[in-house]
């Protein structure tokens, strides 16, 4: 299945009816060719938008192009109610650009004044309230409106996904997991699906993916992925698993929506029934919290006798720092490095009942008592 829009770009001229209508085709012209240039595949519509019924011509042209997302081009100053009307009609992503003036020698018959057009274009945008993407120079010759054009293509794809997508979940919103408890009402908003089950859904789909046909060649194509680091042949068999119940569950469901993605939860009881994690790599590492002998030849401990961190932990780590060096250190958060994580791979799998108060913390928590 494909889960990655596919952008069928298109260009259209605009153009203001006093100025020569060539100039703007001229000009569109050269920015397909720049585009070619670039390998950027993009349809020239013939269509050339002056007045209103031009733009609805040009929306049919689009159309039956199957194009979904729109470059505008103004050659010339271009007239901002068609221009804008035909954003506004158009179902998709579109961009505004304009065409520097050619040269100094063709001022006098080739002068297009689009910059001046899309500063009107761009006002009446605001007007109607249109969510449309202008460059932060969006003015240039061909060859820099193309690189305009393939900066617009992953923001295109983008908003053509988020309009069709689906996102499924499983389980309760676990509990001191706020980035989990996002609110739904501004997805919607984007044109994005909320489909929440419960965890005894996925368990129960897991179970019916026992002994699927497709799970061999799964595993397989895991293991060429992990290369020499896979250790785990029969470990791969159940995220292979895994993976095709959830799969198969995004076909069944997806609806109304083109697009799905997963945004699962590991609950504490998650390891006990499927007998692993899907982050599974954090499930088979444990890890040293270890200083740096830069800073520790000035006499700074990150860490007071506790470095280990057990394989399934989930929270921030806590530094418990003393400097014991003869002057005062200054620390600037984002950028001194203090100290170095060093993992380790178990060699089993790892004891589930970890059971510890400082799992899930999100700040600085102390000892509860004595032990």
């Amino acid at each position: 299945m494909t889960n990655i829009p596919e952008i069928r770009l298109g260009i259209v001229a605009v153009s203001r009816d006093c100025f020569p209508i060539e100039l703007s085709q001229n000009r569109r012209r050269a920015v397909v060719e720049a585009c070619n240039n670039k390998n950027i595949s993009i349809t020239e519509l013939q269509t050339t938008v002056e007045n209103e019924n031009d733009a609805l011509k040009a929306l049919d042209e689009i159309k039956k192009n199957d194009i979904n997302a729109l470059v505008v081009h103004l050659g010339n100053f271009g007239p901002e109610g068609p221009t804008t009307i035909l954003a506004q009609k158009f179902d998709g992503p579109a961009m505004f650009v304009a065409a520097a003036e050619d040269s100094g020698d063709s001022l006098l018959d080739g002068r297009g004044d689009a910059y001046c057009g899309l500063l009107n274009s761009s006002y009446n945008i605001g007007l109607r309230n249109l969510k449309v993407y202008i460059p932060e120079y969006p003015v240039g010759i061909p060859t820099e409106i193309a690189d305009m054009i393939s900066d617009f293509l992953p923001i295109a794809r983008i908003i053509n996904g988020l309009k069709k997508l689906k996102i499924f979940s499983f389980g309760p919103r676990p509990q001191d997991f706020l980035a989990c408890n996002a609110p739904i009402k501004p997805l919607y908003e984007l044109g994005v699906e909320i489909m929440e089950n419960s965890e005894l859904d996925l368990y129960d789909i897991y179970l019916a993916a026992e002994g699927h046909p497709q799970i061999p060649a799964v595993a397989e194509d895991m293991a060429k992925e992990l290369g020499s680091g896979n250790q785990y042949p029969d470990f791969l068999k159940r995220l292979a698993r895994y993976e095709i119940a959830l799969l198969n569950f995004m076909k069944d469901n997806l609806g109304a929506s083109e697009y799905g993605i997963f945004a699962n939860k590991c609950w504490p009881a998650f390891m006990h029934y499927f007998k692993f994690v899907p982050c599974f790599v954090n499930s088979r590492l444990a890890a040293r919290v270890e200083g740096r002998s830069s800073y520790a030849r000035l006499g700074l401990v990150v860490h007071m006798t506790a470095p280990t961190i057990h394989a399934g932990f989930s929270g921030h780590i806590v530094l418990e720092m003393m400097n014991f060096g003869p002057f005062p250190l200054k620390i600037d958060p984002g950028r001194t490095l203090l100290c170095q994580l060093i993992f380790e791979e178990l060699g089993d799998d790892p004891d589930t009942t970890l059971n510890t108060h400082f799992q899930g913390q999100d700040s600085v928590t102390g000892q509860t008592g004595p032990r």
